[in-house]
C-alpha cells in the first residue's frame, strides 16, 4: 500500500509518498512524476513516511534524477527513515542525491 500526495506551485513540486515502495507501486510514481510539467525544474519528494523501498522503487527515483538534470532543475530527498537512508547509504545513492534527513 503506498499512498501520493503531489503539490505544485510554479516552478516547484512536492510529492510525498507514504507507505511501501515495492515493484507493485513504483510505476504509480513514476507516472507521478512522468506527468508533472515540463515548467516543473524544482522536485523535492518527501519520504518522511515511507516504510520500505525495493529496488524498483530506488530505480525510479534515480531515473527522476535524470529526468530534472535533463531539465537543469534539482531534485531533493526530503527526510527518509533511517531505514530507507540505509538503503541509499548501502547502494552508494546517498552520494547521488541530494537528500536532507
Amino acid at each position: 500500500m503506498m499512498n501520493i500526495t503531489t503539490t505544485i506551485n510554479g516552478a516547484e513540486a512536492l510529492i510525498v509518498v507514504s507507505g511501501k515502495l515495492t515493484v507493485a507501486t513504483s510505476p504509480d510514481l513514476e507516472s507521478e512524476v512522468v506527468n508533472l510539467p515540463e515548467s516543473v525544474t524544482s522536485l523535492d519528494i518527501d519520504l518522511t513516511d515511507l516504510d520500505y523501498i525495493s529496488s524498483a522503487g530506488l530505480r525510479v527515483l534515480v531515473s527522476t534524477q535524470k529526468l530534472f538534470e535533463k531539465r537543469n532543475g534539482t531534485m531533493r530527498i526530503l527526510h527518509p527513515t533511517n531505514e530507507v537512508y540505509d538503503i541509499f547509504d548501502m547502494t552508494g545513492l546517498s552520494e547521488i542525491f541530494t537528500i536532507e534527513r
